[in-house]
């Protein structure tokens, strides 16, 4: 046997192995390193939560804002004004509204009251009198037991409180942070963009500020949709529950309308009070009424205000919107299902534009195209003649 041929063990390991397994391999460690990157990321961002979640709600004001700051610097007025006076203004627009829902709350209030205890008085004689035929005592010795219970677990209430005492001082700083970080964004956003892609090599640097701006754009479109679906969503839901004279009906439109900004789910999640209230106040049947109301307009939102409004603005699959929204609240709670959907919104156009094809190159490979058509087929090949003869 020849010495070069040797055995099949000689052969080197690499060539021994399938193309296939070679290629699968490849791909398997290069996406175990993107996984964990993304779970290092992950991770910083969750012990950054203070810090990131007041700049990317800081982010999401911006969008909507911004348009109102430019079109007055457009107008000769200098930017700095600009801000002050749009921010002036969006907090003596967002001050009244409050202002008028608080005062409907309070006056709402007795009301509420008054039917939520005329509702228990008549379910308790419907447990005295109606089928169950309980006792007054075993249901006196129920409402006892309860408050003993409450009465047991007071320690856990206080802790609670000064818990939410706590919260509170958190949610103070990061308004703060929110509102210091918004400024600066409608003031010199774009100058903050172009420093921070200074970080990435010259070669890519205007591919990434392009790719950052048209993800900003995608978060204006999505923010302005987001924001006319809310409105509309809180006006049928509160003038449903008005018309059915179910108490607290504006600040219940309220808790709908900041719900909606949560694509889907939102508003009918965040409007199972209202069910709640009507219960406690009119009973089963207007609880079942406000439910299908509620139904009503989730799918008036998902099946005509979305398609038309929000796929105006961003092309997103509902499929992404419901797992985001999943991601982001297993994440961060609330805060995370709300910033989870124009996350993915800024994502989508950034890396359609990071992942398009470079123009300068595209024109380079069509002229080069060109040439070759101009300069045509050199040498007419013929067969060769197989009984050896030549013309």
């Amino acid at each position: 046997m020849p010495a070069n041929l040797g055995h099949a063990s000689d052969l080197p390991e690499a060539a021994s192995v399938e193309p296939l397994v070679r290629k699968a391999a490849a791909w398997s460690w290069r996406l175990l390193v993107i996984l964990a990157a993304a779970v290092a990321l992950l991770w910083v961002v969750k012990k950054l939560e203070v810090i990131v979640v007041p700049v990317l709600l800081a982010l999401m004001i911006s969008a909507l804002l911004v348009p109102a700051v430019d079109w007055i610097d457009k107008r000769g007025l200098p930017r700095g004004a600009a801000v002050t006076l749009v921010l002036l203004s969006g907090f003596a627009i967002l001050g009244g509204i409050l202002t008028f829902v608080i005062l409907q709350f309070i006056y709402g209030l007795p009301d509420l009251t008054d039917q939520v205890t005329r509702s228990i008085d008549s379910t308790r004689r419907w447990l005295i009198e109606g089928p169950l035929h309980l006792r007054g005592e075993q249901i006196s010795n129920a409402g006892d037991a309860a408050i003993q219970a409450l009465h047991n677990n007071q320690s856990k209430i206080t802790s609670g409180a000064l818990s939410t005492a706590a919260t509170i001082t958190e949610v103070v700083t990061a308004a703060v942070l929110a509102l210091f970080t918004l400024i600066f964004f409608l003031y010199g956003g774009r100058n903050i963009w172009q420093y921070v892609t200074k970080i990435f090599p010259a070669n890519a640097r205007d591919r990434v500020r392009e790719a950052g701006f048209a993800g900003y754009t995608s978060l204006i479109g999505y923010v302005r949709a987001t924001f006319l679906v809310a409105l509309t969503d809180a006006a049928g839901v509160g003038t449903g529950l008005a018309i059915m004279g179910i108490p607290l009906a504006l600040p219940l439109a309220s808790l709908v309308f900041l719900g909606a900004f949560i694509p889907l789910i939102g508003a009918l999640i965040s409007g199972l009070l209202a069910v709640v209230v009507a219960l406690l106040a009119k009973g089963i049947v207007y609880a079942l009424i406000t439910l299908g109301l509620l139904i009503a307009v989730n799918q008036l939102e998902a099946h005509l205000l979305q398609p038309l409004v929000m796929g105006r603005a961003v092309s997103i699959h509902p499929l992404a919107v419901v797992l985001a929204i999943a991601t982001g609240g297993v994440l961060a709670g609330i805060v995370g299902a709300l910033l989870a959907v124009p996350t993915v919104a800024f994502l989508n156009n950034a890396i359609q534009v990071l992942l398009a094809g470079d123009p300068e190159a595209e024109a380079e490979k069509q002229a080069e195209g060109d040439q070759d058509d101009e300069v045509g087929v050199v040498v007419q090949a013929k067969p060769d003649d197989p009984d050896g003869r030549s013309d």
